[in-house]
């Protein structure tokens, strides 16, 4: 037995809660986070300040470490789901705050691609962050994304690619953006691994991200440019 098994959530103070959340976070331990979530909920802290300073804060520091090559996909994707078990329960209560929002995102595969992995990965550290975020799986044609921005009238729009031969399609949807003159409205992001900087700027991109932790911060930027 270590001392980590023997600490009892309640028993902490409200700072202590808060760090040890972000270690829970880091683990992936799902029903601690549930159980704080809980807890800080009883003690009269608002949703908000449980999403911010407990789950947002914590995956912070998970996406630093991965983006510096301490965590890895697995230990990220474990991260994430403990975020979205508390989220669950911060989600209803948000909605009926009113609690602002970050942000929100449409994020899809492009047509042709069924890679989803590194897509779902932005999306819940998106999510993780505070954002609203609209996940439209894979294989998208132009029209789904477009639907779905019509829908959503998101901050952001996310396309990855993990294939070449599906990259230029990401052109395809700027292009038809341009054309109903829709594309200044929003903010487009993409990624995938063959994807880069030149690749981003040749198709009318506003950024390549090339993890989730960059699209993130890159995110947070160019709305905070835009505010």
């Amino acid at each position: 037995m270590s001392d980590e098994e023997d600490i009892i959530l309640s028993e902490l103070n409200d700072d202590e809660l808060v760090q040890q959340m972000h270690d829970d976070l880091y683990d992936g331990l799902k029903e601690e986070i549930e159980e704080g979530v809980n807890i800080l909920l009883g003690r009269g802290w608002t949703p908000y300040d449980v999403l911010t300073q407990a789950l947002v804060e914590g995956m912070r520091i998970v996406g630093i470490d991965f983006r510096d090559g301490i965590l890895f996909v697995p230990e990220v994707l474990m991260s994430a789901n403990a975020m979205k078990a508390g989220m669950s329960i911060l989600k209803p209560l948000l909605a009926e705050t009113g609690a602002p929002q970050v942000g929100s995102m449409v994020i899809g595969t492009v047509k042709g691609d069924i890679h989803d992995i590194g897509k779902n990965l932005v999306a819940m550290m998106m999510e993780g962050a505070g954002f609203e975020v609209h996940n439209i799986g894979i294989n998208n044609p132009v029209e789904n994304y477009l639907e779905a921005m019509a829908e959503h009238k998101p901050n952001i729009l996310g396309m990855s690619a993990l294939l070449t031969t599906t990259m230029p399609y990401m052109k395809v949807v700027v292009d038809t953006m341009k054309e109903e003159g829709i594309r200044d409205d929003y903010i487009v992001l993409v990624g995938g691994a063959p994807l880069n900087e030149a690749f981003a700027e040749n198709v009318g991109a506003d950024a390549y991200c090339r993890d989730a932790a960059v699209a993130v911060e890159k995110a947070k930027a160019l709305i905070a440019e835009r505010a």
